[in-house]
């Protein structure tokens, strides 16, 4: 399955920006084509580009990134509950205040990109372990209903989504 061909019932409609962007690679080919992407890609960025801004309070590409392991991890932590038979709502999360937290302009890119082939790895485990009645799942998260699998494709459509905002506007 890929994510054009989620029912929209399986996601809230703040995320179908993120799910179109997924496009219609399937899960598990996406995600793992996204860890020896976007790790290449971030490794090209020129040194001098990392800490830079476009504009006055808008994030760095360091802060990017740790927005991007941020939310991958959140959204594992979600479908791992919702997969788990866990009813209980999730509630939302403050990327705002989550990046000046991350203190990510201190660290090197190599060491965040270790993190996120680390953290993908793991992602990509949790999710070869769902069975389709897993993935199928369904969960309240930010206020809506999401499934297992809306929420593999929301991590593959949200870094194409980031990809592109610094291909456009830092580089």
């Amino acid at each position: 399955m890929n994510a054009k061909q989620l029912d929209q019932s399986e996601y809230i409609p703040y995320f179908k920006n993120y799910i179109d962007q997924a496009g219609s690679i399937e899960l598990m080919e996406g995600l793992e084509k996204g860890l020896a992407q976007m790790s290449d890609f971030f490794q090209s960025i020129p040194e001098s580009k990392l800490d830079y801004r476009y504009a006055e309070s808008k994030w760095t590409i360091k802060e990017i990134i740790s927005h991007l392991l941020d939310t991958e991890r959140i959204f594992c932590y979600r479908a791992l509950r919702f997969a788990r038979e866990d009813k209980t709502p999730v509630l939302g999360f403050d990327e705002n205040k989550y990046v000046p937290s991350s203190l990510a302009n201190n660290r090197t890119v190599r060491d965040l990109v270790e993190e996120f082939s680390a953290q993908r790895q793991s992602t990509i485990s949790l999710f070869k372990s769902f069975n389709d009645n897993m993935l199928k799942s369904k969960g309240v998260a930010g206020g809506g209903a999401v499934s297992v699998r809306a929420l593999g494709f929301l991590i593959i459509g949200h870094e194409k989504h980031h990809e592109n905002i610094i291909k456009q506007r830092y580089l």
